[in-house]
């Protein structure tokens, strides 16, 4: 379904000059990309943080995930979430005001997804599904543009080798970070 994203200037009382992003019949990556700009012009000024995910589910369930290279806080979370909320009432996104926005972070359990996200997590265990290969488990040591390196321990005592291991992210299915007690 095609979509139509309509930038107006409102001229009225103290909404002057004031743009609207109104949605007729816009598709939910349409919405995606006009809360993205939202939330990047909010974040401009705290470059710890970070977009890792915006999905919008069944009624209008906005889920915005964030991640920090020193780690989520919950108090940043309900910022960013009450002014983010604010700017698309303002911007009348939703102009019949029926949605709900869940700001957060990803949690341990779901996958990484960008190369900040790989960055920040060197020196702890992954499990890295592969599109083709082997599933490896390793310590993750370096992340570049194009790919990521493990370093796999393999057998036990004596027997135990380590083999380092450079991965494409082309060739990643999923990666999770791994609890190791």
């Amino acid at each position: 379904m095609p979509f139509m994203l309509i930038l107006l200037l409102e001229s009225k009382g103290r909404e002057r000059g004031r743009s609207l992003l109104c949605l007729a019949d816009m598709t939910k990556e349409a919405q995606i990309q006009a809360i993205e700009a939202l939330l990047n012009s909010l974040m401009t000024e705290d470059e710890d943080y970070f977009l890792v995910e915006i999905s919008i589910k069944p009624v209008n369930n906005i889920k915005v995930y964030l991640d920090a290279d020193s780690g989520v806080i919950i108090e940043k979370c309900v910022a960013y979430n009450r002014k983010l909320y604010r700017a698309i009432v303002e911007n009348e996104i939703y102009p019949d005001g029926e949605f709900s926005l869940e700001v957060s972070s990803p949690g341990v359990e779901e996958p990484l997804k960008s190369t900040r996200q790989y960055r920040k997590n060197i020196g702890r265990t992954v499990e890295v599904i592969q599109l083709e290969g082997p599933v490896l488990t390793g310590k993750l040591t370096d992340a570049s543009e194009d790919a990521i390196t493990l370093e796999v321990e393999e057998g036990k005592a004596k027997k135990k080798t380590v083999s380092t291991h450079v991965v494409l992210y082309t060739n990643i299915k999923t990666t999770i970070v791994q609890i190791v007690f």
